[in-house]
């Protein structure tokens, strides 16, 4: 009688890593190694570049940061114990050519390294600038494992599945070479950002790939906040015959087990999608704050809409008690406005200061009088309106040490319905990605179980407040049709005329917006960084000239 082998235990530790922070980054590591121990577990997974945080970028320029990265890894390596931690880190390029730094995973056992693996698919699309800075692999890795066979992916490697995506990126495709090698397990060990939609794509992707190498998949996720990236982690299990048998929770940290073949893990549910861009925006903002060294925000109340999510949002993250609202009135605000602002401050908790700019409005127009001369309103003055307004949040910030919250949202930042030093002034851009109809939206979400933002902020008429009976209205087509052009010319970057057609938009109003967002790019270039939720950013995954003169 022949006896079985046992399952293979793998152990997910989901873990928020920060740049740098090589002690800290470690300490972890060490700890969930030691807690996948005590599970008998006989594989850890960490995510990628774990020892040194993601994304590095010109970092791993530095001699110096590479060898702190290695060094970690060394320490990390000699704690292990009876399992195989596997672990992403750096390592210098010891040849004559190439770039000078490989992505790699490190997988550990007894003290020692026992296989190193060497990324092999390096994205250099969207925000991702790899090829930049490290060189690829060029051969699989598998490792024992309990008498198990375990190949080892980092990331894109697992991105160009040529039975899946129509236009593969690469002529390597790492899966394929999989199905061969007698495995009994693949892991994928990952840094994978958080877009609206993503994880969908991301589990077909992975299902597709298990059910075509008849290979048991398990992937491990980053989750956390690192400037304008936000990963969401939901690191998840297939059998070989691509069915979901784990899936870890969404934007925060995680640690669980599965047992490979036969075995079941976690099933955190799946959110629903606005559900996920309000954590994707509160674990973006409270780890921009905590990895900076912020302790409090302060942020402009308008009575809008956009200052109020803005400010919820902030809440979540950081706790009413750390958040400053401060409205200022000018000689075009309306008192429902001062009344909104207040109430929502009520709503919420936070500290509230009401700081008029009428007099300081009136010194710029006596000052610059001679200069200027005598228009008003003007552009000129609405705008010196916002820069006032920004030099108040500035000093505070300046004072207190505040992180300041821009509040605009992505359907004005594209436009360019936003002034420079002014509404665009502060230290982060939390809406900076999140077109105008998605804020409202969240604000319905944040309502869902008591309404935190009031009812007139959310229905009242989108303003600026800037000019006598100022709407948005005046300069923009209503939000519901202008997000849906913007999609269309940035986020798909389809030409102006499909654009238009696509959107039933008429061809004048399609370029005449193009125009305005291709005039815009100088500004959106001055702006705090703000965290990518949509499938184009500007800033991080959407770089045009400034000085150009192309709108087709």
């Amino acid at each position: 009688m022949t006896s079985r082998r046992a399952p293979l235990r793998i152990a997910v530790a989901q873990i928020d890593t920060t740049i740098g922070d090589f002690e800290g980054n470690a300490e972890k590591i060490v700890a969930h190694g030691r807690r996948a121990e005590a599970a008998d577990a006989d594989l850890v997974l960490f995510p990628e570049l774990a020892v040194c945080g993601y994304p590095p970028r010109d970092l791993v320029e530095r001699a110096s940061f590479v060898a702190a990265t290695e060094r970690a890894a060394d320490r990390i390596a000699q704690a292990s114990g009876d399992a195989t931690w596997v672990f992403g880190a750096l390592a210098a390029n010891p040849g004559a050519r190439g770039r000078r730094v490989f992505n790699i995973a490190v997988a550990a056992r007894r003290g020692r390294r026992v296989a190193v693996y060497r990324k092999r698919l390096l994205p250099t699309y969207d925000v991702f600038d790899e090829g930049r800075f490290f060189q690829p692999g060029n051969r699989p890795c598998v490792l024992r494992v309990a008498g198990r066979r375990v190949a080892v992916t980092i990331c894109e490697d697992i991105w160009n599945d040529k039975a899946f995506w129509k236009r593969p990126l690469y002529d390597t495709d790492p899966v394929a070479e999989l199905k061969p090698l007698a495995l009994d397990a693949h892991v994928n060990i990952s840094a994978s950002p958080y877009t609206l939609g993503k994880n969908r794509l991301r589990r077909r992707m992975m299902q597709s790939i298990a059910k075509r190498t008849g290979v048991p998949l398990v992937h491990c996720n980053l989750v956390g906040g690192n400037d304008s990236l936000v990963f969401d982690g939901a690191s998840t299990a297939f059998d070989a015959r691509g069915r979901l048998v784990g899936a870890g929770r969404r934007f925060e940290e995680d640690f669980w087990t599965i047992d490979v073949p036969g075995g079941r893990g976690p099933e955190a549910p799946e959110l629903p999608a606005i559900q996920g861009l309000r954590r994707a925006l509160v674990v973006a903002l409270a780890d921009y704050a905590r990895k900076c060294g912020f302790r409090s925000a302060v942020l402009g109340l308008s009575g809008g809409i956009d200052s109020a999510v803005t400010a919820a949002l902030a809440v979540d993250a950081l706790g009413a008690e750390r958040v400053l609202g401060v409205a200022m009135p000018g000689p075009y605000s309306s008192e429902g406005s001062l009344r909104d602002a207040k109430d929502l401050a009520e709503r919420l908790r936070i500290r509230f200061a009401v700081v008029p700019i009428g007099d300081v409005l009136a010194a710029y127009g006596r000052t610059l009088a001679e200069l200027l001369g005598v228009e008003s309103p003007s552009p000129t003055e609405e705008n010196l309106q916002a820069r006032i307004r920004g030099a108040i949040l500035m000093a505070l910030s300046n004072r207190f040490g505040y992180l300041v919250l821009s509040t605009g949202n992505k359907s004005e930042i594209a436009v360019g319905y936003c002034t420079l030093y002014g509404d665009m002034a502060g230290g982060y851009a939390l809406l900076s990605d999140v077109p105008k109809t998605l804020v409202y939206e969240l604000a319905a979400e944040i309502n869902a179980d008591a309404e935190r933002i009031p009812r007139a902020s959310i229905e009242k008429e989108p303003s600026a407040e800037l000019r006598p009976d100022q709407r948005d209205s005046d300069s923009l087509p209503p939000y519901e049709r202008l997000d849906p052009l913007i999609d269309a010319l940035v986020d798909r970057a389809l030409p102006i005329a499909e654009a238009a057609r696509k959107t039933k938009t008429p061809l004048d109003v399609a370029e005449a917006i193009a125009r305005r967002i291709d005039r815009s790019e100088y500004k959106r270039r001055q702006m705090p960084p703000g965290p990518k939720v949509t499938a184009r950013a500007f800033g991080e995954g959407r770089r045009y000239p400034i000085a150009q003169k192309f709108c087709g």
